[in-house]
């Protein structure tokens, strides 16, 4: 499975982004796919993951400003950022969780939040 990670940038406090991640296997194969995210001199965290049937679920930060969507059709999870802080500056990465237990990463996206 390999997946290609899109959409980082720069963007003002208080701004937006989307981020995309395309699929190269069909998504009925995928049990879960998520978005994390890795600052600077710390680890690497969990963002938002989304199931096969769409329950999202979200770090407590990011809950009300962030949204993770996916779409089927298109092997694609979307993550849209609104009301992005300096605080969500990172490399942002996202995961596939195969059904067969496998996981696999894209490559990385960097997001820089700053007036």
């Amino acid at each position: 499975v390999q997946l290609q990670a899109s959409g980082g940038g720069l963007v003002q406090p208080g701004g937006s982004l989307r981020l995309s991640c395309a699929a190269s296997t069909n998504f009925k194969s995928i049990a879960v796919m998520g978005w994390y995210r890795q600052a600077p001199g710390k680890q690497r965290e969990l963002v938002a993951t989304i199931s096969y049937r769409g329950t999202p679920n979200y770090t407590d930060s990011v809950k009300g400003r962030f949204t993770i969507s996916r779409d089927n059709a298109k092997n694609a999870v979307y993550l849209q950022m609104n009301s992005l802080e300096p605080e969500d500056t990172a490399a942002y990465y996202c995961k596939a969780v195969h059904f067969n237990g496998g996981n696999y990463w894209g490559q990385e996206t960097l997001v820089t939040v700053s007036s």
